[in-house]
């Protein structure tokens, strides 16, 4: 099974998949904007698209490698990543469960007020990308295509984890101790930064 984790920048994609592997007696967290940064540093230059996933290559290559996972891996993949192109949803998301894959797709809601304090807390002020993007996904996830929203807005990472779990019946071990959650969460959040 792959849980794909969608929602605008901030909404608490990351936090939420690594709480979930943490939790889940077997899981893989797999980042698709990895294949981005790779990309980005092995082609020229003029080659890369403002925004890698409307590289061609960026959705085969994940879509390839998600269903390679899900084949071999006796696990749970989670996948935190912004989509919001109907197409892309489809070429990626669509053509894994046309191949028999069993993808979980969520989109974690939250108000643009609390998104835009939580992309503060980040550093992304003013009209940064992450910020720009907001309309944009806010709109996008109007679509019918991008089932399962769950709102986030007042609920801490293990809530959102645990309703997931709860959606699709998943048991999940007991929360960490807070001092260690807290711990973790902000481990999470500069890994984030740094790339």
């Amino acid at each position: 099974m792959i849980i794909w984790l969608n929602g605008a920048f901030g909404s608490g994609k990351t936090q939420t998949a690594n709480e979930l592997c943490r939790r889940l007696n077997k899981a893989y967290l797999y980042d698709p904007e990895n294949v981005g940064y790779w990309l980005r540093k092995n082609e020229p230059a003029e080659l890369a698209a403002d925004n890698f996933q409307d590289e061609p290559l960026w959705r085969s290559v994940n879509r390839d490698m998600l269903f390679h996972l899900a084949e071999q891996y006796q696990g749970i993949i989670v996948v935190p990543m912004t989509l919001v192109d109907v197409r892309y949803y489809h070429e990626i998301i669509g053509a894994l469960r046309a191949n028999g894959i069993e993808v979980q797709h969520f989109i974690l809601c939250v108000r643009e007020k609390t998104l835009r304090k939580r992309l503060h807390k980040r550093l992304e002020f003013g009209n940064s990308w992450a910020v720009r993007q907001i309309p944009r996904c806010f709109t996008a996830f109007e679509s019918p295509v991008f089932e399962n929203k769950l709102q986030t807005d007042g609920k801490s990472i293990p809530e959102v984890a645990e309703e997931i779990a709860n959606r699709l019946s998943l048991t999940l071990q007991p929360r960490s101790n807070p001092i260690l959650q807290i711990w973790k969460q902000l481990r999470t959040q500069l890994r984030a930064v740094k790339k």
